[in-house]
């Protein structure tokens, strides 16, 4: 069982940065792969990058791609999320999820664990 918990959300104006982090509870964190998902109001939620159990491999929404950086430390059980150049169509909530499938990090159907999201929002 592995139990996840997001932080570093908040207000941010456009162009500002943020760092979202995953802290994982569980010993064999290690050995998930870890997406990041967001959800907008009204909207479904989406795929923003993900990052397998190695850090070998990664992987990243087009909306995202050279803004974004995923990394993890597994000495620290966390996954972080570097976001720079927000855009206000970047808000929403932010979930972090682990699974042991990975078909390229983008199908919420690979991950069986969730967390409970941390929101972002950035003003125009």
């Amino acid at each position: 069982q592995v139990q996840l918990v997001e932080s570093g959300g908040g207000l941010v104006q456009d162009g500002g940065s943020l760092r979202l982090s995953c802290a994982a509870s569980g010993r064999t964190f290690s050995n998930y792969n870890v997406g990041w998902f967001r959800q907008a109001p009204g909207q479904e939620r989406e795929f923003v990058a993900a990052i397998t159990w190695s850090g070998g491999s990664t992987a990243y929404a087009d909306s995202v791609k050279g803004r974004s950086t995923i990394s993890r430390d597994n000495a620290k059980i966390t996954v972080f999320l570097q976001m720079n150049s927000l855009k206000p169509e970047d808000t929403g909530v932010y979930y972090c999820a682990a699974g042991s499938r990975w078909t390229g990090g983008g199908n919420s159907r690979d991950y069986a664990y969730w967390g409970q999201g941390t929101q972002v929002t950035v003003s125009s």
